[in-house]
């Protein structure tokens, strides 16, 4: 495993994420559901210790209720696997969550990616300013997520984040309603990718590219060799796991992440 250095972290270049978790599958209803079912406590706490055993050593997940009783359970089970938190809409306001975060022994925080879309379409990013100045009150890095690049421009411009979280696909509109409503139709364009893809290498900050496999619409292979390609010194992936029907993939997601960083080294990529 690749580790990229932050101020004060280790982070492992591949970062666990927690969607499916959640049930999260933007997949539609029926998948979200399905994976609710599926991953009960002690197959995510047994999915995070099959992560920490391939050299990943950070979870990227929300300030919810339900991830954060999952985590406080599985650290005091010995888990050693650092919290990246998201802020997280329907449980409070930027200040409620970010203190839980904090109070949940997060390492870093960053504003939740629909609410970022949503405030910039409404014209309220002035907020974001003093959000960020609370994450670091509370003793974490800062960042900021976004599936519109646009987002990530005004921030570039207007404050200073710890980290970006950078997605590669802008799958719903955000102009209405920050929060993702299951079952909302889902349109992945390779256009959108290019664009964020563009627009990393300007950011001044490490990126975390995320939405990296569209929700399971990309080839695996092609997706990884892809963001190999684009992740600079201090960059890294993150990427959410459904191992119901591939118990292995933790393992394979790993390791096609590490081939495809070793091809772009020696030049045998495509």
């Amino acid at each position: 495993m690749q580790y990229v250095t932050w101020p004060g972290l280790t982070v492992s270049r591949f970062i666990l994420g927690s969607n499916p978790f959640s049930g999260f599958s933007h997949q539609g209803t029926a998948a979200d559901q399905a994976m609710r079912h599926y991953f009960t406590t002690e197959t995510i706490k047994r999915t995070l210790h099959e992560a920490e055993a391939v050299g990943v050593n950070t979870l990227l997940a929300r300030t919810d209720h339900h991830v954060m009783r999952v985590l406080l359970e599985y650290w005091d089970q010995g888990g050693r696997l650092q919290w990246f938190a998201q802020t997280c809409p329907e449980v409070g306001n930027h200040e409620a969550c970010v203190s839980r975060a904090a109070s949940g022994g997060a390492k870093a925080c960053h504003i939740h990616g629909g609410v970022m879309d949503h405030l910039f379409a409404q014209g309220k990013l002035d907020e974001i300013p003093a959000v960020i100045r609370m994450i670091r009150e509370h003793g974490m890095l800062a960042g900021v997520a976004a599936h519109n690049p646009d987002v990530l421009r005004w921030v570039e411009a207007n404050t200073e984040v710890d980290y970006y979280m950078c997605s590669y696909y802008n799958p719903i509109p955000r102009v209405h309603q920050a929060e993702h409503v299951s079952g909302t139709q889902e349109v992945y364009l390779e256009a959108d990718r290019r664009a964020m893809t563009a627009l990393i290498p300007t950011l001044s900050k490490p990126a975390i590219h995320y939405k990296v496999l569209a929700a399971g619409r990309n080839p695996p292979a092609e997706a990884f060799a892809r963001v190999a390609a684009g992740l600079r010194v201090h960059d890294a992936v993150c990427v959410g796991v459904y191992t119901e029907h591939a118990p292995d993939m933790v393992r394979e997601d790993v390791g096609l992440l590490e081939s495809a960083l070793r091809d772009r080294k020696t030049g045998t990529g495509a």
